[in-house]
């Protein structure tokens, strides 16, 4: 997978690896605007399906087996939930969306407390939108992708669970994601393709994690 992902130094891909190699825990959870945690370092979103793979991207991260809860009920994280470690970089976990079950009122609680978070969030440096190797981008993604742009949120598309699909399909997936990536201004046009299970790509997400934080401070 060298080939389908951003390019980093190895500078980079150590500072990535040190940024996420210290103790990680819970911080707190929000699941209204007045709960938010008060705002400190910078913060990296994680949005996606409720079965795209968030909690388990997240894990392979901090190198933590059970920091992020990963469950096989679609749904089930219903509030923001914010995780820090050794650096004054915090990880927040969205809620997930696109789960057709859910009741109206719990899809319209979601997308209110996104919106909140999103607009005025001023530590917030980049959301990290997952989207399934397998299925590619969806009208949910699409959904949230469009709130993304409207509130200039800066996002970039992480492909995960890419060593369910051969290195064919993942290269298509990989090329019509960016087409459709570049007509949205706010999106970052490179993405990453990575596997919790196999470790793919997992250096490479730290890396960019760790070159957004110096640019930022720039």
């Amino acid at each position: 997978m060298g080939d389908i992902v951003a390019e980093f130094s190895a500078a980079e891909i150590e500072a990535g690896r040190l940024l996420f190699a210290g103790e990680w825990g819970f911080r707190s959870a929000a699941g209204s605007l007045d709960s938010l945690p008060r705002m400190g370092g910078p913060e990296i979103a994680f949005a996606g399906r409720s079965n795209a793979g968030k909690s388990s991207l997240i894990n392979a991260l901090t190198g933590r087996r059970a920091l992020a809860r990963t469950s096989n009920t679609p749904g089930r994280t219903q509030e923001l939930i914010f995780f820090g470690g050794d650096h004054r970089l915090v990880v927040v976990d969205m809620p997930g969306y696109g789960y057709a079950a859910a009741a109206k009122s719990k899809v319209a609680a979601w997308t209110r407390l996104i919106g909140d978070y999103l607009h005025g969030r001023a530590t917030l440096a980049r959301v990290y939108v997952l989207v399934d190797a397998r299925h590619g981008l969806k009208t949910a993604d699409d959904a949230i992708l469009d709130t993304l742009g409207k509130a200039a949120v800066s996002h970039e598309i992480v492909l995960t669970k890419c060593d369910q699909v051969s290195a064919a399909a993942l290269a298509e997936r990989i090329d019509a994601t960016k087409a459709a990536v570049r007509k949205r201004a706010a999106a970052f046009p490179d993405l990453i393709a990575t596997s919790a299970r196999s470790g793919a790509g997992i250096p490479q997400l730290r890396a960019a994690i760790a070159r957004l934080l110096v640019e930022r401070v720039r």
